[in-house]
C-alpha cells in the first residue's frame, strides 16, 4: 500500500490584489497570483483562499521538489505544466460538476 506523502509546512499569506506569498518550509518562497474566478472554481465548501492555494501546492509537491516550483506564477499556469491539475484539484471537491455547476 502506498504511504501518504509527507509535505514540508506550507504557509500562505495574502499580499492583496489577488497575490499570495507561499513559503514551503524554510526552503522556498513563491509569489502566486490567483483571481477570485479561479479560486472559486477550485474552492471546496468551507475553504478559504489560503486553503485553496495550500491544496494547489500539495498537488505541485506531489510532482516536484519545492526548488523546482516557479518563484512567481498564476495558479492557472499550473495546468500548462500538469494537464491533470483541474481534474485532480476537483477530485476532492463536492460533486458540483456532476450537478451541473463548476468547471
Amino acid at each position: 500500500m502506498k504511504r501518504p506523502r509527507e509535505f514540508p509546512p506550507i504557509a500562505v499569506s495574502p499580499l492583496g490584489a489577488d497575490l499570495f506569498l507561499v513559503r514551503v518550509g524554510a526552503r522556498t518562497r513563491h509569489r502566486v497570483r490567483a483571481n477570485a474566478t479561479v479560486l472559486d472554481r477550485l474552492r471546496a465548501e468551507g475553504e478559504t483562499d489560503a486553503d485553496v492555494i495550500q491544496r494547489a501546492f500539495k498537488f505541485l509537491l506531489e510532482r516536484e521538489p519545492p526548488e523546482a516550483i516557479l518563484s512567481a506564477f498564476a495558479i492557472e499556469d499550473v495546468a500548462r505544466y500538469f494537464p491533470s491539475f483541474w481534474t485532480a484539484m476537483g477530485a476532492s471537491l463536492p460533486q458540483r460538476a456532476a450537478e451541473g455547476g463548476g468547471g
